[in-house]
């Protein structure tokens, strides 16, 4: 464990000096991402200037909601997404033999190759919707809350994780999969609603296929007091299950690699 946490301190801090070259860069693609994350506020101010609840959801409850999509999607932009997305080019080259060849499990290699810093802006923008929200609601969140909300977010970032792992691995049998990450990153827009404005089809597929309402609208109960303590196993066994099937489909469509020498 130790000598893995050692590479990940590697991997990350070379990620940084290689942005750091470009420190204008670095400086506007942090800016960049706090408007944008705060131009997403603009459809709740739209829909709660006309009304003061949807689906039994109030403005600073819905806010909560929109504090966890930002956050996971700091965690899936700068740490998940940049290194997965290079996997599929290495594949296709068969270039993934110089990671193969390294005394390292493949899939850590893989998954800590890049990381982009600047998105950690989006934690801070996080915090202040956090706090905003808890501003217009009147209150704080209890210790307990606080403790089931970050168990969740670490079953969240699994689940974003896994999910990823899941797209990527197709890569292994398929020529191309570029268009069907871009699907995912464009269906987790979703998750900065709350589950229960999705009805019928969606709803179901949102709660158990890709399970967006266990990273955004559960850590908000948590942090609300609403959250059952059975909804809460539920969401850790949940987490736990992608990830071990994200792991034997990871190892199976490895066997399948053909590598650039065969």
């Amino acid at each position: 464990m130790r000598r893995y946490l050692r590479l990940l301190a590697v991997q990350l801090r070379a990620s940084t000096l290689t942005l750091l070259q470009y420190r204008l860069d670095f400086v506007t693609e942090g800016l960049l991402e706090i408007f944008w994350a705060v131009t997403a506020l603009i459809p709740l101010f739209v829909i709660f200037g006309e009304r003061h609840a949807v689906a039994g959801w109030s403005f600073g409850e819905a806010l909560l909601v929109t504090g966890w999509f930002t956050l996971l999607q700091a965690i899936l932009e700068g740490a998940i997404n940049p290194s997965l997305a290079s996997v599929v080019d290495h594949i296709r080259r068969g270039t993934l033999d110089f990671v193969l060849l390294k005394p390292a499990d493949a899939q850590f290699l893989v998954s800590t190759a890049r990381f982009q810093p600047w998105r950690a802006t989006n934690l801070l923008t996080a915090a202040a919707i956090f706090g905003f929200a808890f501003h217009r609601l009147g209150r704080a969140p209890s210790l307990a809350g606080v403790g089931a909300a970050l168990l969740l977010l670490c079953s969240s970032t699994v689940l974003l994780y896994s999910l990823w792992i899941l797209s990527v691995s197709a890569a292994f049998y398929v020529v191309k999969v570029d268009n069907l990450t871009h699907l995912f990153s464009s269906i987790f827009d979703a998750a900065r609603w709350p589950s229960s404005i999705f009805r019928g089809l969606l709803a179901f597929l949102f709660t158990f296929v890709i399970p967006l309402a266990l990273m955004t609208t559960y850590p908000a109960l948590a942090l609300l007091g609403q959250l059952s303590g059975l909804a809460l196993v539920a969401a850790l066994v949940g987490s736990a299950t992608f990830a071990m099937l994200s792991r034997l489909l990871w190892l199976r469509a490895l066997a399948k690699y053909t590598s650039a020498s065969s």
